[in-house]
């Protein structure tokens, strides 16, 4: 989930927030216009998000962009510029910048790395699990906006959200969910687990990343549970409906 001038324009700390390619990932058309500024507070607003509709983003306050380090600002523009709007994670997390910086660090690290057998549909199912389990209402809806994307299936995260054991899942997504599962539990890891990997095409590295990922959000679900975190009404729609067509795409070619 960045391009060459945002790394620039963020270093030394660019890396730990390229995160800023998964929402440019994200078709602009498909989206709705981005609403300007950030919410102060639960109850207040800045002059610059006046049109923006009411609703909570954290039980904690957001600060106002003039209040937040550069780097931090820059890429909250970025993101909103190439998705079209800024998710409310980004708003939520950064009432403590230092914070903000290291979970986007790790983010980065594990869900737009380009080795491993992972695809980015997997990581994203792997979230929409992990998150089901913990009842996390932003990652879950969130996450599945982004599998959609990824995976052109506008369904399948539905059915994971709910009950991935009887998801129209592949024995390889199935056996990945389960591993990821076990370790979002808590569960004892042992050889069996990586053996049931093994079998579908995964090798121990896969495991680490899949294990990961399931960690990462589970500590990710529980400070949406304490922020009380409130997803984007714009996730809720995307991908679902496949992008109309401009006039003249693939006409002529």
């Amino acid at each position: 989930m960045a391009s060459g001038g945002l790394l620039k324009l963020l270093r030394p700390s660019a890396v730990l927030l390229a995160v800023s390619v998964s929402m440019a990932a994200l078709p602009a058309a498909t989206l709705r216009p981005a609403a300007a500024g950030i919410a102060t507070t639960a109850g207040r607003r800045s002059d610059a998000d006046a049109a923006a509709p009411p609703g909570r983003v954290s039980r904690y306050p957001v600060p106002y962009k003039k209040d937040l380090p550069y780097d931090i600002v820059a890429l909250m523009e970025e993101v909103e510029t190439k998705g079209g709007f800024l998710p409310n994670v980004f708003k939520a997390l950064s009432h403590r910048p230092a914070e903000f910086r290291a979970f986007f660090a790790y983010y980065n690290e594990l869900m737009n790395k380009e080795t491993g057998r992972l695809t980015k549909a997997d990581r994203e199912l792997i979230v929409v699990a992990t998150s089901m389990h913990n009842q996390c209402l932003y990652c879950v809806v969130s996450h599945s906006a982004l599998h959609r994307i990824y995976s052109k299936k506008p369904t399948l995260a539905d059915q994971v959200a709910v009950n991935y054991k009887n998801a129209e899942l592949s024995p390889r997504e199935r056996a990945m969910l389960d591993f990821a599962l076990a370790v979002g539990r808590g569960d004892t890891i042992t050889d069996q687990h990586f053996l049931s990997l093994e079998e579908v095409g995964f090798d121990r590295e896969d495991a680490w990343d899949i294990g990961a990922i399931a960690a990462f959000f589970a500590m990710s679900n529980r400070m949406a549970h304490v922020t009380d975190m409130r997803p984007n009404e714009e996730f809720y729609n995307l991908g679902r409906v496949p992008r109309a067509k401009d006039k003249g795409d693939g006409e002529g070619k």
